[in-house]
């Protein structure tokens, strides 16, 4: 059995992937990221955290979160997200994916993959490179030219509060090599 091991920092700041079951597409459709977007707001009045930076993608996600001071705890919330978007939309994607009988004996849903990605973020500078990777993902997997053209994303709210102008990054492959996973 793989020991994983996590950093945890009270009050830190972190860069998280989480893909769904077999990269299923399943947040090609404007009710699951709703949902989505709901769990997210319902696990949040619990236990709290603020998110620096958000993108969802057909099959996965990428967030940037600071959690509160004395609290380390990303992995409850990550997982009570997981749960709650798998309640609200159960009946709605249980025919994408087959039932595993691993995950089943698990009590796990056919809907997300089991673990997920974090990374610390460790100074500004890394923090900055974080928050546009989750901006610029959409265009590296080619979903779009533009990073304005992707919709489920917190670079809009970016551009609102001045931080990026629309035209930020320019077209695809502009900045593919400026940062990445």
């Amino acid at each position: 059995m793989p020991n994983y091991r996590r950093a945890y920092t009270e009050g830190g700041t972190y860069f998280f992937t989480l893909v769904t079951h077999q990269r299923t597409p399943i947040f090609t459709e404007n009710v699951f990221i709703t949902e989505l977007k709901n769990a997210v707001k319902e696990v949040k009045l619990h236990s709290p955290f603020d998110v620096k930076a958000w993108v969802v993608l057909p099959d996965h996600m990428h967030f940037v979160w600071s959690l509160p001071p004395g609290d380390s705890n990303y992995s409850k919330r990550i997982g009570k997200i997981k749960v709650e978007f798998t309640k609200r939309i159960k009946a709605g994607v249980n025919n994408l994916n087959p039932q595993i009988q691993s995950k089943l004996n698990k009590r796990e849903s056919n809907i997300w993959q089991r673990r997920f990605w974090e990374h610390e973020i460790r100074n500004q500078s890394d923090l900055q490179k974080n928050v546009d990777y989750v901006h610029y993902n959409p265009v590296k997997h080619g979903l779009v030219k533009n990073v304005v053209d992707w919709p489920y994303s917190t670079f809009h709210k970016y551009v609102r509060t001045g931080v990026y102008h629309k035209s930020w990054a320019g077209s695809a492959g502009t900045l593919s090599q400026s940062f990445g996973e």
